[in-house]
């Protein structure tokens, strides 16, 4: 199969082999078809499998048939839940409608809104956009969604996890009721097919993988670690093995900036990238680390999602996530694209629930090895670690810190909104 027998545009073509593709990947052969023949679809994909052109190229396919070149309304939205995936889908849109008289543009929060607002005045076909500051542009009347013809709800699971479910609902009522809608989520869970029920009318449902189902091609392995000596062996680890490019999972912002200078300390290049960093640290972080001048990115879970990195040879879980999903959506972000990758996870005694949890969710058991000095402890408590050291009420402490910037709603709201900065 080709992306010409996709039924897919000849400026479009054009785009894709410039980019050096030729075989649509399996998500993109299932999903392209029913997108362009105006149907809602509901498509469960993970990381690394080409989700993204999944939706763009048929998305701009259908505006370009039907330009509005004189005043160019906002025709497309694309929500996703992070700054760094919206970055990431909006660079593939540009990429993709190189070819294309269509205009597009991104907006997230953390940076200025003026250049945002101002683009928006100028008139774009495509929007790829953070629910906050989209509701916040929206809220000064900076923009208007009437007239949304298609609209692209990406990485749906994260962002019911990250609490934006009003805020999707908000936006669903800033739109005409007519309107094709795409939704792609990593999962199918529950929620999600409730969520889907209110949004999508009729779906074509179409998965690239089995339901949680983890990369076959990565290599996972366990190490059992006492929690003191898990910064002594992740060092031992990437020295001896001279690891050119790690990308590091820790549970908190605080962990993962310790863990940052307890790296630069023993003369390894690192950086850290969460929400609490500004926009421009993230984007420094994450280029250093792209150019190899950064040899080990430590994130938090909001990096899961967003990063777009190529052949990432490492993930290292330095702490397991208190949700089990979240292990999936982390070392997907290594064996992307056929290429082999290593996941390894440093385990104590008091998240070994959290690894049986995700055994059970990959349906398999996961290699364990134990290294010399850096033996569990025996006596630790296998309780697992308190609920106020998880994701979820982290976030909700750190987001009460932050400034409300131009929100004027309730605190639940600003919290919310302030999540998406985050993101």
């Amino acid at each position: 199969m080709s992306f010409k027998s996709l039924g897919l545009s000849e400026p479009l073509l054009r785009a894709i082999s410039k980019k050096g593709y030729e075989i649509p990947s399996p998500i993109q052969a299932k999903a392209i078809p029913p997108v362009l023949e105006g149907k809602d679809v509901l498509a469960s994909a993970q990381t690394g499998t080409g989700k993204t052109a999944g939706f763009t190229l048929p998305l701009l396919h259908l505006l370009s048939e039907n330009p509005k070149e004189k005043y160019r309304p906002i025709r497309a939205l694309i929500l996703t839940p992070t700054r760094e995936l919206a970055a990431q889908v909006y660079a593939n849109v540009k990429e993709y409608s190189e070819f294309l008289n269509l205009r597009s543009t991104v907006v997230f929060g953390g940076v200025n809104q003026k250049p945002q607002a101002a683009k928006i005045r100028q008139g774009v076909d495509i929007l790829v956009a953070t629910p906050g500051r989209l509701i916040d542009l929206e809220n000064q009347g900076l923009l208007s969604l009437k007239r949304v013809e298609i609209f692209v709800l990406d990485e749906a699971d994260r962002m019911l996890d990250m609490g934006f479910l009003r805020d999707i609902e908000r936006v669903m009522k800033l739109m005409p009721d007519k309107r094709q809608n795409l939704m792609f989520s990593a999962t199918f869970s529950k929620d999600i097919k409730k969520l889907a029920y209110t949004i999508l009318n009729n779906p074509v449902q179409v998965e690239a993988t089995p339901e949680n189902t983890a990369v076959e091609i990565i290599e996972q392995k366990v190490y059992r670690v006492a929690k003191g000596k898990k910064t002594g062996l992740i060092i031992k680890l990437i020295s001896e093995g001279n690891w050119k490019q790690v990308l590091v999972f820790n549970r908190t912002k605080h962990g993962a900036n310790k863990l940052c200078k307890n790296m630069i300390s023993a003369g390894i290049s690192a950086a850290a990238i969460h929400g609490n960093k500004s926009q421009g640290a993230r984007t420094k972080a994450l280029a250093g680390f792209k150019n190899g001048s950064v040899r080990v990115l430590v994130a938090t879970d909001i990096a899961a999602r967003g990063l777009d990195i190529p052949l990432l040879p490492h993930v290292i879980n330095f702490e397991l996530p208190n949700i089990s999903e979240d292990y999936v959506h982390r070392i997907g972000r290594t064996g992307r694209a056929g290429a082999s990758g290593e996941a390894i996870s440093l385990v104590s005694a008091d998240e070994t629930s959290f690894l049986r949890d995700i055994e059970k969710l990959i349906d398999m058991k996961i290699d364990v090895e134990v290294v010399e000095g850096f033996e569990p402890d025996p006596n630790a408590s296998r309780e697992p670690i308190k609920q106020g050291q998880g994701r979820s009420q982290t976030r909700s402490r750190n987001s009460s810190q932050r400034n409300s910037g131009n929100s004027k709603n309730s605190n639940r709201n600003q919290s919310r909104r302030r999540s998406d900065n985050r993101g």
